[in-house]
């Protein structure tokens, strides 16, 4: 392996400085929090040989689809080459050479190794008894917002134990880390509480020893380079610091949230204020201030709650890919297992200029409105390459046929988009693509204070159709919904934000108009527009 600088910013910088025993690292997108993790299980890799890093995540569809391959490529920039000195899923070859573990794995599908016995055990919640007789020697938790706390602290807390008779003396041995981005929702902010495990008087003086110690480390270099004689008593400070900024990492507990105000002097106020201007609120709080999201009256969907929100990952698919990166980086629905896929899927789309939305849902027998998965296309990309999107991700289906939700602002209108309007666009793209198409037009737009209130009360369980949303399929959408807020304390929808310019940090998919699409679906599904027939495809009343 080639040894290479690493760029750092400063949040990065901060956190791998002071790197005490735990912390807990919640940031916005771009921070670079993966790289943070994948610095740390290298340190536990090369720091304890033979031992086992816990990676926890929320679900196996995240970990082996965005959290796998995001650690794989870390891993192949510093220079490691899978098969010399790692291997995803299977037993080292003995012909490799490598060195053993101190606790063999009893099943080595589950498992990152690497040369000198060291392995990290892939840990998915959603697969129960995955650290059941596990003995770990550190515990990392990537996308923390979608862990469950209570099934973490039953299952996996327990199992960070043992080996003190060989890692003991390391400092960060037993150590915990979390990362995630601000939680938006109740149940997702289980790790928030840990800023009270945060000593800033422990954090000043860590930062003073570290300081200490790489400006006599940089003394003695200059000494060395210029062939000057280093004191016995300049080494001895420097193993003194060095034992004594450990004992403190060990005792100390980090907690960081790093907003773009920490880095003012670089964006500049005329950004945030640019942020404040264009951003829906919501966004804003959690992007831009790291702030946690309090419920919120002013919410247009003020009922949505946590138990609005599942996963539901088809395990058996995912193991079958075995650790193809490739692979798993473009799965399909085959990887979803809310289909009812003897049934129809209901679409509803959402057209502008620069974005639009579609959103795929299936009533169900058992009157729940599931939101199945969501999709987007921005700019150059419009309706029909939006149409195409949708079909390919369901390809694996046999049974094809959508019901096409639409309102009057479908009809007659293209924005140049084609000669024919909206709903003629999107009915020939899907029968292009070999779907068979029903349609259910719900007529002009509702108002919105009526919209508001037949669509909370389908989050509360009150309507004829209960609304679950599957949150690893939906992440874009949900943040939509998020940021949609009322006007002044009315029922109306604030889409404002819909009409100022894209920036890196308000993008066109923070927006409400995939909430719109949402609405649409939703309207169509619970005004009794379906009669729900199993087995062979939703009718139309």
């Amino acid at each position: 392996m080639e040894t290479q600088q690493q760029y750092l910013n400063r949040a990065q910088g901060i956190v791998l400085s002071l790197l005490p025993k735990d912390g807990t690292v919640v940031a916005g997108r771009g921070i670079g929090k993966g790289l943070m993790a994948a610095c740390i299980l290298r340190r536990n890799v090369e720091q304890m040989p033979g031992s086992n890093t816990g990676l926890v995540g929320p679900n196996s569809k995240r970990m082996w689809t965005n959290i796998i391959p995001s650690w794989d490529t870390h891993l192949r920039r510093w220079g490691f080459v899978e098969g010399v000195h790692y291997t995803w899923g299977r037993k080292p070859a003995k012909a490799w050479g490598w060195k053993e573990p101190v606790i063999k794995p009893m099943n080595w599908e589950n498992t990152l190794s690497f040369w000198n016995g060291s392995y990290a055990t892939i840990i998915s919640q959603d697969r129960k008894g995955t650290s059941n007789s596990q003995s770990f020697d550190f515990v990392l938790i990537d996308e923390s917002k979608f862990v469950d706390f209570e099934q973490f602290k039953e299952e996996t807390l327990p199992a960070n134990r043992g080996n003190g008779n060989i890692f003991g003396k390391l400092y960060f041995h037993h150590g915990i880390w979390k990362f995630s981005d601000m939680p938006t929702t109740k149940k997702g902010s289980w790790f928030l509480n840990d800023r009270e495990k945060c000593d800033n008087g422990k954090i000043e003086l860590l930062q003073g020893l570290i300081a200490s110690f790489y400006q006599l480390r940089q003394q003695i270099a200059g000494k060395v380079e210029r062939h000057e004689t280093v004191t016995a008593r300049e080494r001895y400070y420097l193993k003194r610091i060095s034992k004594a900024i450990n004992q403190l990492r060990a005792d100390t507990y980090l907690y960081k949230e790093f907003s773009s105000i920490e880095n003012l002097e670089i964006l500049g106020e005329d950004f945030i204020r640019q942020c404040h201007r264009d951003m829906p609120p919501a966004t804003f709080r959690t992007t831009i201030m790291c702030r946690r999201v309090e419920h919120s009256e002013d919410s247009f969907y003020s009922s949505k709650s946590d138990f609005n929100l599942y996963t539901a990952v088809d395990q058996t698919y995912i193991d079958s890919l075995g650790w193809d990166m490739l692979k798993l980086r473009h799965v399909g629905c085959q990887a979803d297992a809310d289909i009812d896929k003897r049934a129809p899927l209901y679409v509803a789309f959402d057209a502008n200029a620069n974005i639009n939305w579609c959103v795929v849902g299936q009533p169900g027998a058992d009157l729940k409105l599931r939101i199945l998965k969501s999709f987007y296309t921005k700019y150059e990309r419009r309706l029909p390459e939006l149409v195409d999107d949708v079909c390919t991700y369901y390809e694996s289906l046999k049974y094809k046929e959508v019901v096409f939700c639409y309102d009057a602002t479908f009809v007659g209108n293209n924005f140049g988009v084609d000669k024919n309007d909206f709903r003629t666009v999107i009915k020939h793209c899907f029968l292009k693509n070999g779907w068979a198409v029903r349609e259910i037009y719900i007529g002009k737009p509702w108002f919105h204070p009526v919209k508001h209130a037949l669509i909370n009360r389908m989050f509360l369980g009150q309507a004829t159709y209960q609304l679950l949303i599957n949150e690893e399929n939906n992440r874009d959408l949900l943040v939509s919904i998020d940021s949609a807020m009322t006007v002044n304390g009315t029922n109306m929808k604030d889409k404002s934000g819909e009409k100022t310019p894209e920036t890196e940090e308000s993008p066109l998919q923070s927006r409400t108009d995939g909430s719109d699409a949402f609405d649409t679906l939703c309207i169509a599904v619970e005004t009794g527009h379906i009669a729900f027939v199993g087995g062979g495809g939703g009718g139309i009343g």
